[in-house]
């Protein structure tokens, strides 16, 4: 892997999705169905990026990390993933929604005269000159759960209000130069794994539109979509950040409709979806299996090794097995 370094200019802040000469994608969601497959611990044939979405950056590198939540964009920043660093050679580059550099006087400045309570201020652990502020208002967070329960009468109203009330606050996340993060221009709003799949599609349509016909390819690994009468599938719920295991899962309506205008937007493109119970009739559209996936991408799985970087420097010693 490791194929995006080259393609991108990190310090000019000019980035184009030249990825030309990468056939295929992978585009890992976190779904429980994924469960068995950690990057790091698979072999896989050269011409494919791998593009992941929020923590899943704590067990693995991929060649690309999506994420769209305030409050995982700065766990991930304050890991140290998103500067190169030599003892991840694999490390590729991220990309972050509503992702705007300030000067950091600015956040200091912009609390005066309100009274938000220190609680629901969010700043990350290095202190920089410039920064990124995101978040939800706490002072207009109840008046929304009091809307939506009111249009929404036959949901749970503690599950509701847990999910509302979630990364409430104000996250200033302190910026280094040299960083390898790039601002989601689109799509905006919606779903991590929706995101990093557009986003995927981005970067396999350059020959398209310069007349070349190139076959692409983009494997869909994790999207489980679940259902709000099911419990919330996610490899990492009940972790930091996360909804807690005993959540129920989301009505999967607005998901669905993203991945179908993925599909659409990109007919020249062929998706494979890789054990996944969704239905969906394209003829850009297939469904596989894992072990159709593992011979598609020569997928090997490695020895036994200890992590390094990041993995081995948390609390537990991560072991791939």
């Amino acid at each position: 892997m490791n194929v995006l370094k080259s393609c991108f200019l990190f310090h000019g802040k000019q980035y184009e999705p030249i990825m030309t000469n990468q056939r295929k994608s992978l585009v890992i969601g976190n779904g429980e169905s994924r469960a068995w497959f950690v990057p790091k611990n698979f072999k896989m044939s050269k011409d494919v990026v791998t593009w992941g979405c929020n923590a899943i950056y704590r067990d693995s590198y991929v060649d690309v990390l999506v994420a769209v939540d305030y409050a995982m964009q700065q766990e991930i920043y304050d890991s140290g993933y998103c500067l190169e660093n030599p003892e991840w050679p694999e490390q590729g580059i991220c990309y972050f929604s509503n992702w705007s550099i300030i000067p950091a006087s600015i956040a200091d400045m912009m609390f005066l005269g309100y009274n938000i309570p220190e609680t629901f201020i969010h700043r990350s652990k290095n202190r920089t000159d410039q920064c990124v502020i995101t978040g939800k208002d706490p002072s207009t967070v109840q008046e929304k759960i009091e809307t939506a329960i009111l249009m929404n009468p036959h949901l749970d109203m503690d599950d509701l209000k847990l999910k509302m009330e979630k990364d409430i606050g104000i996250w200033i996340t302190y910026v280094e130069k040299n960083d390898i993060v790039i601002k989601i221009n689109y799509p905006i709003g919606w779903s991590a794994g929706n995101t990093a799949l557009h986003l995927a599609c981005q970067s396999s349509t350059v020959d398209y539109l310069r007349g070349r016909n190139v076959k692409k390819e983009v494997y869909v690994l994790g999207f489980d979509l679940g259902s709000y009468e099911e419990p919330l599938n996610n490899i990492y719920k009940g972790t930091d950040n996360y909804l807690p295991a005993t959540a129920k899962g989301f009505n999967q309506e607005n998901w669905y409709n993203q991945m179908q205008a993925v599909f659409k937007e990109f007919p020249h493109i062929k998706f494979y979806l890789v054990d996944s119970t969704v239905k969906i009739k394209r003829d850009n559209v297939s469904h596989i299996t894992k072990n159709e996936l593992c011979e598609a991408l020569e997928l090997v799985k490695m020895p036994w090794h200890y992590g390094t970087g990041y993995m081995a420097t948390q609390k537990r010693t991560i072991q791939f097995k």
